[in-house]
């Protein structure tokens, strides 16, 4: 697509029906935005992913943003991708579900970088992290949303950037298309720090968002990423995490819900070759997997951690979802790779258990704090659900409405899937052990594990709490 296209007069409409219509509806916005650059520079995938090619973008145009003096925007390079929706509507890609939902996945990714003093070309590598984020969409069908963030652990560019994760936001200046197709949202991914991942774990994306759209070199108004920051917006302003992020979270508690992770639960209440214990339950040489039932309800669970609803609830056990709400050709991030081969939850029954031991990576233990201080202390829940299997680990507090570990039985579980009941004082001693001295990533080195063993006399006696923690 090295051709100029005209954009506007008779020209334009004869080519306009050239080119497939999604695709247009998303030119169409990008010539609003900057009608002086018909023909930006574009990163094309040379074989198309809908041909067997490795790049599920078509296109990546890449422009040049002058930015605005009057709201302190400084000029940059505006990135904008183009195959997460659909762009052709003959479900060569996506499954054509109508004009009145979403156009594909629903979304397309732009980024905002900083444009260097002497740059006269847009670097190329947010091409391949937005191809990078494009390949896990489609190959886990996982949708993004504004306020989610990415755990990357590594420069967005491959230097030695402080820049290392990512939070997603709607692009400050591009609207919501409706194609014949359906509608596509513009989600602008924004280059973070560390510590700025780590607050917007503990305390919501948003906050955090809003946070640096007040700092100028952190992103100011169109959060534009700087990757030659050294400072995250604590060292600029070290009144922030005191009487913001740590207020917030006393007061709003976290609206994350769950994180996929590296984690295990025993039944230490019976042998773990039991049987008849339900986590084995299998069909022929299948492993154990969740319900369709338990994937929706732990899916609906992390779907509401989004919010700040001020009646946590997960949902009924046997809620089952109307089919208008999503096409059926997708799946939310708890999905079962393989539903087909699933024991039917009616033969999987929910069992009440005297002691339980839970065994996390490092990096998920790290968010134990946020589980208790952030969900459970405001009456929440909070999921850990294994990217190594259906194995998921629930946290609920009293007054969590669908949960089926409750007070009386503490611990339960429903084929992999263990619910842990937690009441407040229990979690409030639980919060101080931690945060007090356990969990310091500094201390605990990424290779060993975190183990959490909890039995009904840790929670009829709160004794014992401080000393749960052990590491091996």
């Amino acid at each position: 697509m090295d051709e100029v296209r005209p954009t506007s007069g008779p020209a334009a409409s004869a080519l306009a029906s050239l080119f497939p219509p999604g695709l247009q509806a998303i030119y169409g916005e990008c010539r609003r935005l900057y009608p002086d650059q018909a023909n930006p520079l574009q990163v094309t995938a040379i074989v198309k992913y809908w041909l067997g090619g490795p790049d599920p973008l078509d296109y990546i145009s890449m422009y040049r943003n002058m930015g605005c003096a009057a709201q302190d925007v400084q000029e940059h390079w505006h990135y904008i991708s183009f195959g997460l929706s659909d762009l052709y509507g003959d479900n060569r890609v996506h499954e054509f579900t109508g004009q009145e939902g979403p156009s594909g996945f629903g979304f397309e990714l732009t980024f905002r970088l900083k444009r260097e003093v002497g740059e006269t070309a847009p670097p190329t590598w947010p091409a391949e992290l937005m191809q990078g984020l494009a390949r896990y969409v489609f190959q886990s069908e996982n949708t993004f949303c504004s306020g989610d963030h990415i755990s990357w652990h590594s420069p967005l560019d491959n230097s030695e950037s402080r820049i290392q994760h990512m939070l997603l936001t709607e692009d400050p200046r591009m609207t919501p298309v409706h194609t014949p197709f359906g509608l596509v949202n513009f989600l602008q991914i924004v280059g973070v720090c560390t510590e700025e991942l780590q607050a917007a774990q503990q305390w919501n994306g948003q906050g955090m968002l809003e946070l640096l759209r007040g700092v100028h070199v952190a992103g100011g108004p169109w959060l534009i990423t700087d990757m030659r920051r050294g400072e995250t917006i604590f060292d600029i302003d070290p009144h922030l995490q005191p009487e913001r992020v740590d207020q917030g979270i006393e007061t709003e508690g976290s609206n994350l819900s769950g994180v996929s992770a590296k984690c295990v639960w025993d039944d230490l209440s019976r042998p773990p070759e039991d049987e008849e214990d339900s986590r084995s339950i299998c069909i022929g040489s299948q492993p154990r997997r969740l319900s369709e039932k338990d994937t929706e309800q732990i899916r609906e669970a992390l779907r509401k951690g989004l919010e700040f609803n001020t009646k946590a609830a997960l949902p009924p056990i046997n809620s089952q979802r109307q089919g208008h709400d999503r096409p059926q050709s997708r799946k939310d991030s708890l999905e079962s790779e393989s539903s087909a081969a699933i024991v039917p939850h009616e033969l999987v029954r929910t069992r009440q258990l005297e002691s339980v031991h839970l065994k996390f990576n490092q990096e998920s233990g790290t968010l134990l704090p946020l589980c208790l201080r952030g969900r459970l202390l405001h009456g929440r829940h909070f999921t850990y659900k294994s990217i190594n299997g259906d194995t998921a680990i629930t946290f609920v507090s009293t007054g969590v409405e669908g949960a089926f570990a409750t007070e009386e039985h503490p611990y339960a579980a429903h084929g992999p899937w263990l619910q842990v009941h937690t009441p407040w004082l229990l979690v409030h001693t639980q919060t101080v052990s931690i945060c007090g001295h356990v969990l310091v990533e500094h201390i605990i080195p990424k290779s060993w594990a975190l183990i959490w063993s909890w039995s009904l006399s840790c929670c009829n006696s709160l004794q014992s709490s401080g000393k749960a923690f052990h590491l091996m």
